[in-house]
C-alpha cells in the first residue's frame, strides 16, 4: 500500500513525512529519493502478528507494509506552477490513498490559518485534473471509433457519468461504487482515492479546526506535526515521557496507519507456515481465490480449499488442533470472502 502526502505550500507536508518516518527510526539516508520525491517504507504495527510470532516462534516474521510518498514541492512564484502541480498530481496518481495536509497553525506575524479554504482549494484542483483526464480519454475513444477500433461498450458511458460528477465540482469518492469500478482503475483518478484529512496543528493545540463544510465522508485527524516530528526523533524512553506530557496516547505512525487502513477499506489476514508468520493486506470483499493469488499465482491455479481459523478463536483455544476439535477451523471454497483477522492455510495442487 502506498499513500501520497499532498497539501498546499507551507502546510507542513515535509514535517508530517519526517514525523511519520522518524517514529519508526527511519533515518534520512534510508528514505528512497527519486528525483525530488521521497519514499519511506514502514511496517504496519499489529499486535496479532506479535501474538502469532510468540505462539509459533517462526524463523521469520513479516508485517504488512505501507509506503509514504512525498511529492516534489510546488513553488508558488514560479511561472510554471501549473506544470509543477501536474508533476505532483502525476506522482501521487499511482498511490492507493492520499493524506491531505492542511495548515492549522499561525506563524509569528503571519495571517491566521484557513484550513477549510485550503482543503477545498486543492480539492478543486484535483477535480479539475480528473476532469481533464476524462475528457482526453473521451476524445481518444471518439478518435478510435472513427478508425474502426473496438471499444469497450461500458467505458464511454461510465466516463460520461464521471464527467457529470466532476463538472459539478464533486469528487468521485462521493460515488464509491463508481470509484471502485475496474474499468476506471487505469485512469487513477485523484478524487476517487480514499482520503484522510490531516489538520497540522501547533504544539499546544489538540482541537480539530472548525470546518463545517467538510463532507461527512472525509475523515479529519489532528496532528501536531512539528511536535510529533521531534518526538519521533527521540529515544523511546524520552519519547514516552513527551507523549504522556502532551496527551498523545500512541505514536503518529500508529494512529495514521490505523485511520489510513480504515478509510481505504483494507483488512488484514495472516498465514502461518513452519518458518514464517506473515500479514497480508487486502480490500474488504476480497475472495479466497484472490487472496491465494496475492501470495502466489500457483496457489490460484491449483486452489483446492482454504483452511480458515479466525484469530480470536486461536487466542481462545491456544492452538489450531484445539480450535479444530470445537469446529472453528473451517474449510472454505474459492468464493469465500476473507474477513479481518482470518488465519488462512491454502490447500492447492499444481
Amino acid at each position: 500500500m502506498r499513500l501520497g502526502i499532498i497539501g498546499l505550500p507551507e502546510s507542513g507536508k515535509s514535517t508530517i513525512f519526517k514525523a511519520l518516518t522518524g517514529a519508526r527510526g527511519i533515518k534520512s539516508e534510508e528514505r528512497t529519493k527519486k528525483g525530488d520525491q521521497l519514499i519511506a517504507t514502514v511496517n504496519v504495527p499489529d499486535e496479532r502478528v506479535d501474538y502469532l510470532t510468540e505462539v509459533f516462534k517462526p524463523k521469520k516474521t513479516v508485517y504488512s507494509q505501507i509506503e509514504y510518498l512525498l511529492p516534489p514541492k510546488i513553488i508558488d512564484s514560479d511561472h510554471a506552477k501549473r506544470e509543477k502541480e501536474n508533476v505532483v498530481f502525476n506522482t501521487v496518481r499511482t498511490c492507493d490513498g492520499l493524506l491531505h495536509v492542511v495548515k492549522n497553525f499561525q506563524l509569528f506575524g503571519g495571517p491566521p490559518p484557513t484550513p477549510e479554504e485550503d482543503f477545498f482549494k486543492l480539492e478543486s484542483e484535483m477535480i479539475l485534473s480528473d476532469l481533464m483526464v476524462a475528457e482526453k480519454r473521451i476524445e481518444r475513444i471518439r478518435s478510435d471509433e472513427g478508425k474502426g477500433k473496438e471499444i469497450t461498450v461500458e467505458e464511454p458511458s461510465l466516463l460520461k457519468k464521471c464527467m457529470d460528477i466532476l463538472s459539478e465540482e464533486k469528487p468521485l469518492r462521493d460515488r464509491p461504487e463508481m470509484a471502485a469500478s475496474p474499468l476506471l482503475r487505469g485512469f487513477t483518478f485523484l478524487s476517487a482515492k480514499p482520503l484522510l484529512l490531516i489538520s497540522n496543528n501547533s504544539d499546544e493545540d489538540e482541537d480539530p479546526p472548525k470546518m463545517p463544510h467538510i463532507p461527512e465522508n472525509v475523515e479529519v485527524m489532528v496532528v501536531r506535526g512539528k511536535l510529533e516530528m521531534e518526538i519521533g526523533e527521540m529515544e523511546p524512553e524520552e519519547a514516552k515521557e513527551f507523549l504522556s506530557a502532551f496527551h498523545i496516547e500512541r505514536s503518529l505512525i500508529d494512529r495514521v496507519i490505523k485511520r489510513s487502513l480504515d478509510v481505504s477499506n483494507l483488512i488484514s489476514f495472516f498465514t502461518v507456515v513452519e518458518n514464517e508468520v506473515r500479514s497480508w493486506t487486502v480490500t474488504k470483499g476480497t475472495s479466497a481465490i484472490e487472496a491465494a493469488d496475492l501470495i502466489h499465482s500457483d496457489m490460484k491455479k491449483g486452489f483446492i480449499k482454504a483452511e480458515v481459523l479466525p484469530y480470536d478463536q486461536l487466542v481462545r483455544y491456544g492452538s489450531f488442533s484445539e480450535a479444530k476439535k470445537d469446529g472453528h477451523l473451517r474449510l472454505e471454497g474459492k468464493k469465500y470472502i476473507v474477513q479481518d483477522g482470518d488465519i488462512i492455510r491454502f490447500r492447492f495442487s499444481v
